[in-house]
Parts: structure tokens; C-alpha cells; sequence
């Protein structure tokens, strides 16, 4: 099989670019050298205004835009533009292990998107995958309708055409439009068995690729993305880029039948003038329901009276929007929207690539890896994957004292649902349940909820016991296991939970004070660090210490030096690592230096078998171009994978220079050199952060 191939579509919305983007995801999971190239590119269908600039989901520089493509067509010229695409093409593939190329997307302006992916095809002499959606068809009619578009490329039996994705395989839909449909309009998708059994499948180089289930979640968009279509005026913007819509409701309904439609996640579609549907929506949204929007038709704006009454839903986060027209023609709008996702919607992007990853056939992807070479760095989803494959493997159970917090809850369900670890919350189950109701979020069967105060009893003579050398009574134990995070690390020192997170909530120090009191550190270690996991574009470094030891001596530091080695070996990182200094080599004097030389040594002197280098300085140690002339000579210098800061002044200023200045990932802080995994977050961390800080965790509870 050739490591370029060609995604074409079956028809009309197959969801072609999200299976694309999944597929580069599932390689790039592997470690691959893979790039994407959609050879012509196509603007965004959610445009309803001709002077709206162009979206490209493929932000390849190399697309040839349809319009020029177009021209030549009418021309007769089309020969021009395929040499364009296989010099384009040429480029990459001398670049990258594996190609792969999107195809055009058929609509009812481009009708012709068939003959053209053919030409491409043949043009570039690459493997050709079909992407369809069964649609409402019967089995036998999309056998029909497979063996019909494969034809075009030479039929099943051309070695050319390797087999089929199928995607959406319970979607409601028929065609590539309406917003949203109902769940309960949603059939239970065939298994994989099912699929597999169909005779398309029984020739020898015509396989099922993957077939991949259709998701509600996937295709909801924020409200901006709704606003931005629409081109409604924003009146409240609250929440608006951040929130999405699951679900439209068009309401002219009195305010007792509105009731039932108030759900987490809904568009509420109203006329302007109807202050009886405003404000019943907006005290909703007070009491706890994360209704989607408002938006309100036919050019009316609530006056000042009604904003100042709802001013509390308004401040809550609640958005409103105003469109001129209809009710009707506004329906008309929203059901035509089609759910693509736009370039900014990165957490969208992700959580699309990782589903269609999960759902394609391993042994075909495995056999990419098989052939090609592999990069020496650990890109991102690599890193992200390994993260995810070790926790599920782990299946460790941890505990997490901030049950209440909204995050941790849709972490925590994220968790469970993914297999990436056992979960257990610890808060008020009624308001746990309540705000999970509220915001939407399932709740899966293995997710533990624990009520606090109907266990905190068990935990008060054992603490005593060991905290007794420190004059700890019953009365003072009692008071400090109403602090969740207290309770939680007993619970992790009597061996009840495999590790602990917190910090969502808490501060650093109220998290790592009771785990050095009760767990305490790791035989034969002699103080506690931290790492940070700095996802760059195309690598990941770990950054150690940025969080704990303010001025540690050289002793201490090289004794960080090889705790973050190892947890870079324990992630799958090639630990080459960089002593940080604002020296390199001799070239600087003064105790700051000496320091960073003197640890460099006692760490080389410890663990012979790591490679380790210092002082260097930041550039020397991950640039090339300058190691060659600052330290020709060194192991590690221009291919640093490990940095380690000489004091925590430097190590936080420079991480979040780095994170904030390159907008990238950072995963952390991971705390080492602890008896059993108890791991700090930042009280800004959004869900996946809080995600992927558990699956570190239960990772560091096998090791």
C-alpha cells in the first residue's frame, strides 16, 4: 500500500474533512512524518452574504482556489491546473513520510467535484479511500451506491481503490443540511461486525477502513459561529464564543408550555417583542439551566426596563442576539446552516480528530507505521495518545476533593467515559447531580460520586495515628478532614485510591501540604519537584522545576535534574537534558554558574546512564544553528528535550513566557519524588487540562 493516498467523498455531506483530519491525527498519534493537502480549495458553505470573506478549513497554502480552478474549466485548461497540483503535491511528498490528500467536496454548486477528484487521482497516481454515509439507505443500497462511485476510479477490483470509511453511520440526516436534530431521532449505530459482512468487503484489496458512529456533540457549534452566520446584532454577548449549541427551539408558545424546552445547550428562537419568553428564559438561566442563546427576530430589542430585570441572567453569561428577519425566514437561515468547523474552533478540531482517530480500522493505520520512518521528536497527539493509551492501561482509580467544581465534574465524566481512569468525586452528590443536570454534561455508570460527610469518620483515628509524633488530636483531625483535599490524601495514603488532583479550586500549597504531611516523599528521595509538559508544534519538552523549590542547591538541583529525566522516559521522551543557565560552558563566572556546573556533575556523577549537559544557555540548548557555536562538542546542546531552571524565579517566568508567548499546551504541574501521585492544576485550567493531568497521574501510580 502507498503511503499517499486519496480521501474522496460519496456523495454529499460524508463529513470528508473531519474522517481527513482524523486520519492525519491517527498517524500522528504514531510518531509519523504526515502532512494533509486538499489540492483545490472550497470556501466555507455557512456564508449567506456575498462579501464575506472565504473560511478554508485547510489553512494549506498550497490549495488552488476553486474560482481559478473554475475559470480554467470553462476554458477547457483543466491540464494546467492538474501540473499545478502534482508540482504542489511533489513538494510534500519529497518532504513528509505520507501524504494525505482531500479530495473535493461535491455540492449542488460543484456538482462536477467527482470528475475533477479523478483527475487528481490519476494525476498523482495515489491510493484511493472512499468516505461515505449510509444516509437512510438500506444495506443493499449503499453496496449499490459504493460499487457505483468506485466505478469512476476503476471500480472495486482496481488495486487503486482500498476501501471505504464509513462515516455517520446512525445519522438522522439524509443530506448535507439542517442543524441539530433531536436525540431521540438518533437509531442505534450497526457494529463494525455488520459492516464488515457486506460483500463489498469480501474483495481482496477492498477493506473497511473504519466506520465511525455519528456524535451529537460533534457538530455543535458556538453561539459566535451562529452569530457570525446569521449576522445578528449582539445585544448580551456573554459567554457567546465559548458556548454551544446542541439544540433550536422556535418558540411562540405561552411562558407554561415553555417550560419543558428549557434545556442545557438549547437556542431559544423568539420574536423581540415577546418580554414574557425573555424574561421566563433569563430566570432559567438563573436557576441553573445553561440554555444556549436567545435570540430574538423581527428587529425588536427588549427596552432598558426589561435588560435592568434580567441583568443578573445577562451578567451569568447568558447571550442575546437579534436578527431583522422573520421568525420564519430566521428557521429557514438556521436549518440551512451546515455544521463544519471553523479554523478557531480548535477544541472542536481536537475532540472531531481524536473521535473519527478512535474509529478507524488499527491494522490499517498500524500498517502506515509499519513502513515509514519515524521522527525522533514526540509530537503533541503522539505525546497526548501515549498519555491516554498508558492511563487506560493503568485503569487506576483517582480522586478528586473539588467534586463540585463544573470542570472537574466534565473532566471526571470525560475520564470514565474515555476508559482513561476511575474517577471518584468527592462533594454534595445532589449538587453534583444537579449542576451535571444543569450544564448537560452524562454523568457515566463508573463514575464515583462520595458525599464527604457520610465518610470523613472512618479517616479520624488513622490520621491521628499518623500524625501523632505531631501532637495531632481527634478534635484538630475532625476540623482538618472537613477540607476535601485532607480527606482525599488519607484516602490515597490507606492505599483507597491509586493518586489525587486538585487545585482547580485550591491553591497550590493547599493541595501539596497535606501530601507532604500524610504520603510524604519516596523512599530515598529527598525533596519534591515539579515538571511541566510544554506541547510545541512539533515536539514536547518538559520543563522542571517551575512550581515548588524556590532556590534549590546543587545538590537538590541535579537531584531534579534526573527525577525529570525520568518522568520524561516514563512518558515516552528521549531525555537529552539541558542544565539552564545564563552561561554556556566556561564563558561565564559567578555562584549563579557555579551552582548549575556543580549539579551538572553531581547529577552525571549519580546517574551515569542519562545524557546530561550544562550550564547552557536557553538558545544553546534548543537551536541548532547556535549550539554550533556556543557547544560544538555537547550531547545535548540544539536537541534538548528536558530543561531544568536553576531557581523557581526563572523556571515559572520562563515557562509562562513560552506557553503564553507561542499559545501552546502546557500539561503540569506534574509533582515528583512523592510516595504515592498527587498532582497540583492552576486555577485556570480548562478541562482537558484537568483530563490530561489525570491520565498523568494514573500513569504515575503503575510506575
Amino acid at each position: 500500500m502507498s503511503h499517499q493516498i486519496m480521501l474522496v467523498p460519496v456523495g454529499f455531506g460524508v463529513g470528508l474533512t473531519s474522517v481527513v483530519l482524523g486520519l492525519v491525527h491517527a498517524c500522528q498519534q504514531k510518531g509519523l512524518d504526515v502532512v494533509h493537502y486538499k489540492p483545490i480549495s472550497q470556501p466555507a458553505r455557512n456564508k449567506r452574504k456575498t462579501n464575506q470573506t472565504d473560511n478554508y478549513f485547510s489553512k494549506d497554502s498550497k490549495s488552488i482556489p476553486l474560482s481559478y480552478v473554475e475559470e480554467k474549466m470553462g476554458d477547457g485548461d483543466l491540464e494546467v491546473v492538474l501540473e499545478q497540483i502534482v508540482e504542489n503535491y511533489a513538494e510534500l511528498a519529497d518532504k513528509h513520510d505520507i501524504v494525505i490528500v482531500e479530495g473535493l467536496i461535491p455540492t449542488t454548486r460543484q456538482p462536477y467535484a467527482g470528475r475533477i477528484n479523478r483527475d487528481v487521482a490519476q494525476a498523482l497516481s495515489v491510493d484511493i479511500a472512499l468516505v461515505a454515509s449510509p444516509d437512510s439507505d438500506t444495506l443493499t443500497e449503499f453496496e449499490d451506491r459504493i460499487e457505483v462511485s468506485a466505478e469512476t476510479y476503476g471500480g472495486l477490483k482496481s488495486k487503486r481503490v482500498i476501501g471505504c470509511i464509513i462515516n455517520k453511520v446512525n445519522s438522522p440526516d439524509k443530506d448535507e443540511y439542517g442543524l441539530l436534530p433531536r436525540e431521540n431521532e438518533i437509531a442505534p449505530p450497526l457494529d463494525n461486525q455488520t459492516w464488515q459482512s457486506l460483500s463489498i468487503f469480501n474483495h481482496s484489496s477492498f477493506k473497511l477502513l473504519g466506520s465511525i458512529p455519528w456524535e451529537h456533540d460533534l457538530i455543535a457549534p458556538r453561539i459566535k459561529d451562529i452569530a457570525e452566520y446569521l449576522d445578528a446584532e449582539i445585544i448580551n454577548a456573554g459567554d457567546f464564543e465559548h458556548r454551544r449549541i446542541r439544540s433550536v427551539t422556535f418558540c411562540a408558545r405561552s411562558v407554561a408550555n415553555l417550560v419543558s424546552h428549557l434545556a442545557p445547550g438549547r437556542l431559544i428562537v423568539t420574536p423581540g417583542d415577546r418580554v414574557d419568553i425573555i424574561i421566563a428564559t433569563c430566570l432559567s438561566a438563573l436557576n441553573g439551566t445553561k440554555v444556549g442563546a436567545l435570540l430574538l427576530t423581527n428587529g425588536y430589542k427588549p427596552n432598558d426596563q426589561v435588560l435592568t430585570l434580567c441583568k443578573q441572567a445577562l451578567d451569568a453569561g447568558l447571550p442575546v442576539l437579534s436578527v431583522k428577519s422573520d421568525t420564519w425566514q430566521t428557521s429557514r437561515h438556521i436549518m440551512n446552516f451546515n455544521p463544519e468547523i471553523p479554523d478557531d474552533d480548535v477544541q472542536r478540531q481536537e475532540k472531531v480528530k481524536q473521535f473519527v482517530a478512535d474509529h478507524l480500522e488499527p491494522t490499517w493505520v498500524q500498517h502506515f507505521s509499519d513502513n515509514a520512518s519515524k521522527n525522533n521528536l514526540l509530537s503533541p497527539p503522539a505525546f497526548r495518545h501515549k498519555l491516554t493509551a498508558l492511563a487506560r492501561n493503568a485503569d487506576k482509580l483517582i480522586v478528586l476533593p473539588e467534586g463540585n467544581d463544573i470542570r472537574t465534574i466534565k473532566a471526571a465524566s470525560i475520564c470514565a467515559e474515555r476508559k482513561i481512569a476511575r474517577c471518584q468525586l468527592l462533594g454534595d452528590k445532589e449538587e453534583i447531580l444537579r449542576i451535571a443536570e444543569q450544564q448537560g454534561i452524562n454523568l457515566p455508570a463508573g463514575l464515583m460520586i462520595t458525599d464527604p460527610r457520610e465518610i470523613k469518620e472512618n479517616y479520624v483515628r488513622p490520621m491521628v495515628d499518623l500524625r501523632k509524633h505531631k501532637g495531632l488530636t481527634e478534635v484538630v483531625a475532625r476540623e482538618e478532614l472537613k477540607d476535601n483535599v485532607v480527606l482525599g490524601t488519607m484516602m490515597l495514603q490507606l492505599g483507597q485510591v491509586d493518586g489525587l488532583v486538585s487545585g482547580a479550586v485550591n491553591t497550590t500549597a493547599n493541595t501539596i501540604r497535606p501530601a507532604l504531611q500524610l504520603v510524604k516523599t519516596a523512599p530515598d528521595t529527598s525533596l519534591v519537584s515539579s515538571v511541566f509538559f510544554m506541547l510545541l508544534p512539533d515536539q514536547v519538552l518538559v520543563y522542571g522545576d517551575c512550581a515548588i523549590n524556590p532556590d534549590p542547591t546543587a545538590d537538590q538541583l541535579a537531584d531534579i535534574a534526573i527525577q525529570s529525566a525520568d518522568s520524561a522516559l516514563q512518558f515516552g521522551i528521549d531525555a537529552k537534558v539541558a542544565m539552564i543557565s545564563y552561561s554556556t560552558g566556561s564563558s561565564g563566572h559567578g555562584a549563579d554558574v557555579e551552582k548549575v556546573a556543580q549539579a551538572t556533575e553531581l547529577a552525571k556523577a549519580k546517574r551515569p546512564d542519562l545524557v546530561i549537559d550544562g550550564p547552557l544557555q536557553y538558545d544553546a540548548a534548543i537551536m541548532e544553528n547556535v549550539a554550533k557555536k556556543k557547544a560544538p562538542n555537547s550531547p545535548v546542546a540544539g536537541k534538548a528535550t528536558v530543561f531544568i531552571f536553576p531557581d523557581l524565579n526563572t523556571g515559572n517566568t520562563t515557562y509562562k513566557a513560552v506557553q503564553r508567548s507561542a499559545d501552546l499546551i502546557s500539561i503540569g504541574p506534574m509533582l515528583q519524588g512523592m510516595a504515592k501521585p498527587v498532582n497540583d492544576l492552576s486555577r485556570g485550567a480548562l478541562v482537558d487540562d484537568i483530563v490530561y493531568t489525570i491520565a498523568l497521574t494514573a500513569i504515575q501510580a503503575n510506575s
